[in-house]
């Protein structure tokens, strides 16, 4: 089945009132005129320039046709959907003024040139002063009008630098050491601020230091912090990335007020995985390195998934089989596809469908049965916190409540990690689980004075035995969370973060040996096509060749979702007693990520394979990889001997292996920490997501 391109040219463009001369003009239009033979295209240099001479410099978008009303009888809200790499960032920059187009008449701004914009601020006629982007692709913290800190325990500190500005002055623009009067020439009232501070929850916030916001309470933050712009449009590259589920299912309705309102115009870049808004309207799939989009209605292009994904993007359809889940005000609902049952199997009900089904018992995306058979083994303690409790004055952060420890009452946090768990760690934004794991890596300076022990040890010596140093502490975990993305030298070769694992410091000269060096081989082998950047010859990812291409490529220089890989592989390379996966996997395409889950699982002996049972759809199998046949493994899966956690909000990242599970309480509620122990795989059973939130609807 073919798809028809449905792209909105020039004569689909929606007219509204009652003649075509009476209704107002688009606020971002990008067309092809008829005059215009060679079509339009976006570029970042000029084609003629030095610039386009020395770099790549491709067309962006040609023949694109584009629009986004001012005002609408009939809601049109967009949602640009496209895996990394595709040009969702790119396509917004475009939509704002950025790149340059040609022919320039191609993209415009009608309504910007109106009467009606003159009278409510003519400074709004500036495309850049009126359409705003907010970014959350790996970005921390609040962007360059609010410090970053120096180092990882920065923000744990009890001291507040004068540079630690509150979030009131974040929203006010009050962030310059030296300020003049009135710096941006822009004053804010009253009475927006206090509105958009309630709409985006942040009535409890205002005085905190915006060091210590969580992630959901950033992104918040930065939306109301665009909205007191009062842009005509807010473009939010990827606004659910990251969010837990009830964040997310309070950030969606507040969206949504604002796109009802155009105030301002809403457009969403979102993930394949991603859940869909059920307010969202219209979709636009993006093909791939900026090329031209498929869009239209959302129920017309959901209906056409599978084609879509298989006769345009050639991918199997097991690589986007979570795209088209529906976010509602109830929670998330998996798609139905016309004439299947789902584009996932009904795992809930262990059932698979015929096309699915395999020889042997249905697993898990990373090759885990989905009921567990056998009782695990579990060896010495590696964390043990007794009644931790962490507080900055007399605000507590974690561990503010009296818990059941054999069947006795004891204040704060009791918790132990043993040899062999797989603990995954829940709780909403903001209720401590960067906490905890700032306790285990030592990076938080209560440490020393709070009781826990790490790998048998405390941080302080105690009697007949010496206390636990920073580096012996880290030297046995391996770490990946956007913490250390956003700390780790951009400048290092893609090489050089692998072998930073043998490091004590990000800079640090490393320890390596002839089989450090052959597991680095391996991994870049193994993941050569998700960490290259293009200009890398095929020949050079053959399983015996050195993949000297790691050398020169620039970690700085490659798409997020491969440094995202990159640093997941330095978490696990060196097989440390204690794994810590901190949002590893998000920004990550479904089917890098689903090979990153296999890798975590099995190394290299086992591998993903595509086979068509009949003419219609792709499927994926698990299979033994050719290294594991001929018995040259250097990487192996997780062993027995080491422990794992794993933070996420989304249940698809979630490795099959994870047993054991944390949710901590909504901060500041006193409620206990809520412990569990699941059978099987949370994907074998959605009712074991839910299970761990608290959440009874079906499918939430």
């Amino acid at each position: 089945m073919k798809i028809p391109r449905i792209g909105i040219s020039r004569h689909h463009i929606r007219h509204y009132g009652t003649s075509r001369n009476s209704s107002p003009p688009p606020i971002i239009l990008i067309s092809k005129e008829s005059n215009q033979p060679n079509g339009n295209a976006f570029y970042r240099h000029h084609p003629n320039s030095v610039h386009a001479g020395t770099s790549a410099n491709p067309a962006l978008f040609k023949n694109l046709s584009f629009q986004i009303p001012s005002f609408s009888s009939t809601p049109e809200h967009w949602a640009i959907i496209g895996p990394s790499n595709s040009g969702k960032t790119t396509f917004l920059q475009i939509l704002s003024g950025q790149h340059l187009s040609i022919p320039q008449k191609a993209r415009s701004y009608p309504y910007l040139e109106s009467d009606d914009i003159e009278k409510k601020d003519y400074s709004l006629r500036v495309p850049s002063r009126a359409i705003k982007i907010v970014g959350f692709d790996g970005e921390q913290g609040l962007g360059a009008q609010a410090p970053q800190s120096a180092y990882l325990s920065a923000r744990y500190e009890s001291r507040r630098e004068d540079t630690d500005w509150s979030v009131l002055d974040y929203l006010k623009g009050n962030t310059e050491l030296n300020p003049s009067q009135d710096v941006d020439g822009n004053k804010i009232d009253n009475a927006t601020l206090e509105r958009v501070i309630k709409d985006l929850r942040l009535g409890d916030l205002i005085h905190m230091s915006v060091s210590n916001l969580s992630n959901g309470q950033t992104r918040r933050a930065r939306i109301a912090r665009a909205l007191l712009g009062n842009p005509e449009v807010l473009l939010l590259d990827e606004p659910f990335m990251g969010l837990d589920p009830p964040t997310l299912l309070t950030l969606s309705p507040v969206l949504r007020d604002l796109a009802d309102a155009s105030a301002p115009r809403l457009v969403l870049t979102l993930r394949p995985q991603d859940p869909i808004p059920d307010w969202i309207t219209h979709l636009m799939l993006l093909k791939g390195h900026c090329e031209a989009p498929y869009s239209g209605p959302k129920e017309y292009m959901l209906q056409n998934l599978r084609a879509y994904v298989q006769d345009h993007l050639k991918m199997p359809i097991s690589s986007m089989v979570e795209m088209g889940r529906k976010l509602t005000a109830l929670g998330i609902e998996e798609p139905v596809v016309k004439g299947h049952q789902s584009t996932v199997p009904n795992l809930e009900a262990n059932k698979v469908s015929e096309r699915t089904r395999q020889p042997a018992v249905p697993l898990s995306r990373d090759g885990y049965m989905l009921k567990d058979t056998e009782q695990r083994k579990f060896g010495d303690a590696l964390v043990e916190m007794e009644g931790a409790r962490v507080a900055y004055g007399a605000k507590a952060v974690l561990g503010n409540w009296t818990q059941e420890v054999d069947g006795e009452s004891k204040d704060g946090l009791w918790w132990k990690v043993k040899q062999g768990e797989r603990w995954g760690i829940f709780g909403p934004n903001g209720s401590g689980k960067t906490t905890i794991l700032s306790l285990i890596c030592s990076d938080h300076p209560q440490t020393y004075s709070l009781p826990i022990r790490l790998f048998g040890r405390s941080r302080l010596p105690e009697p007949g035995q010496l206390g636990i140093s920073i580096f012996d502490i880290q030297a046995r975990i391996g770490h990946s969370s956007p913490e250390i993305h956003n700390h780790i030298p951009k400048s290092l070769s893609l090489r050089q973060v692998l072998e930073n694992a043998w490091s004590e410091t990000f800079r640090g000269v490393p320890k390596l040996d002839a089989t450090a060096n052959a597991r680095i081989d391996a991994c870049l082998r193994w993941f050569g096509e998700d960490l290259r950047s293009g200009g890398v010859p095929a020949a050079a990812l053959q399983a015996n060749s050195r993949p000297s291409w790691a050398d020169e490529l620039l970690f700085g220089g490659i798409p997020f979702s491969a440094q995202r890989v990159g640093l997941f592989l330095r978490a696990i390379i060196k097989s440390p007693d204690l794994v810590i996966l901190d949002e590893a996997f998000s920004g990550m395409d479904d089917g890098v990520r689903d090979r990153c889950l296999l890798f975590l699982a099995h190394g290299e002996s086992k591998q993903f394979t595509y086979f068509n049972p009949d003419s219609e759809i792709m499927e994926r199998r698990i299979v033994e990889s050719e290294i594991s046949k001929s018995g040259q493994v250097k990487m192996g899966g997780l062993t027995e001997d080491q422990a794992l956690l794993c933070i996420s909000h989304v249940r698809e990242e979630i490795p099959g292996s994870i047993r054991e599970w944390i949710c901590l309480p909504e901060a500041n509620t006193g409620q206990p920490a809520r412990f569990g122990r699941l059978d099987g795989p949370i994907e074998g059973n959605y009712e074991r997501w839910n299970e761990i939130w608290g959440m009874n609807q079906s499918g939430a």
